[in-house]
């Protein structure tokens, strides 16, 4: 999610509208909402200088968890702090990276990004890894979950090579339910991942719609807004999944100028009116950006 850190960005998928990859604390303290979604203050920030005020103002945060710093200052009462991780594939930076290729558990390179390896999510290597490395580190800093993003890469891959791929979804569902199964009691917030959503609706606390209503446009290199039509794909899916997990919170990602305080505030209100938690960022989503007032 988003062009820096490594992060992909999940342009809109269906509805004619062509994709674009891009991009151990128990957290009871977060609570997860049944009803009223759109109340829910929430943030992503990438950056290694998060604003300790700002980012005590969101219900829920999600963060990059390597950047060496504490995340207590940034946690507001009450607060649900998640780590980002890409279940889908693995930059070459990662210190697990030379293990997993050895193994076998990395596939071709993202043509967007070339830095990152596709993951194969059926190989027992990658399963392990996250299990037992993965996620225990991010747990260990103090985070009360994980963010999960590209997995939106499985239904590629199995478009892209059925033979070669086939069975990728079922896998990254797996995986998830793998993941619930080993930490019952931290929260999971998932990024799209329309093609396995259904299955693991019951797994997971928190769904994100990214690219909703507005998007940033790398052919142009500008910010779009997206169709009605754009937008009621995502939504129809996201209101599909709350129904099989009504505990779900769901929550949008849109990208805009943030001078442009006018269109930002229409984003809000436009996410808010569908019944979701919204925040608007720019592309590089290394910093907050308070909601404008008013």
């Amino acid at each position: 999610m988003g062009a820096y850190l490594g992060r992909r960005q999940a342009m809109m998928l269906g509805a004619g509208a062509v994709g674009l990859t891009l991009g151990l604390r128990n957290a009871t303290s977060g609570q997860v909402r049944s009803s009223g979604d759109a109340t829910l203050r929430w943030a992503v920030d990438y950056g290694p200088a998060t604003d300790p005020v700002l980012a005590r103002r969101y219900e829920l945060l999600v963060l990059e968890p390597h950047h060496p710093r504490p995340i207590a200052p940034l946690r507001g009462e009450g607060a649900t702090l998640l780590g980002y991780v890409s279940l889908g594939e693995v930059e070459k930076s990662r210190p697990y990276f030379a293990a997993l290729d050895t193994a076998g558990a990395l596939g071709i390179a993202n043509p967007d990004w070339p830095d990152a390896r596709r993951a194969d999510l059926r190989h027992p290597a990658w399963t392990a890894a996250v299990l037992d490395q993965i996620v225990p580190q991010i747990l260990t800093l103090g985070y009360d979950g994980i963010f999960i993003d590209t997995m939106d890469n499985a239904e590629a891959m199995e478009r892209q090579d059925p033979q070669g791929a086939k069975d990728m979804v079922a896998a990254g569902a797996r995986l998830i339910a793998a993941v619930r199964a080993r930490f019952p009691g931290m929260r999971i917030m998932l990024n799209r991942g329309y093609a396995m959503l259904d299955r693991v609706a019951p797994s997971i606390d928190y769904v994100l719609g990214e690219s909703m209503a507005s998007r940033w446009n790398f052919a142009t290199r500008r910010y779009d807004l997206l169709s009605d039509s754009d937008w009621k794909w995502q939504a129809d899916r996201l209101r599909a999944a709350k129904a099989i997990n009504p505990k779900m919170v769901v929550t949008t990602l849109d990208y805009w100028d943030m001078a442009d305080m006018k269109q930002v505030a229409a984003l809000y209100a436009r996410e808010r009116a569908g019944g979701f938690a919204p925040y608007v960022s720019t592309l590089a989503l290394d910093r907050l950006w308070p909601e404008p007032a008013g």
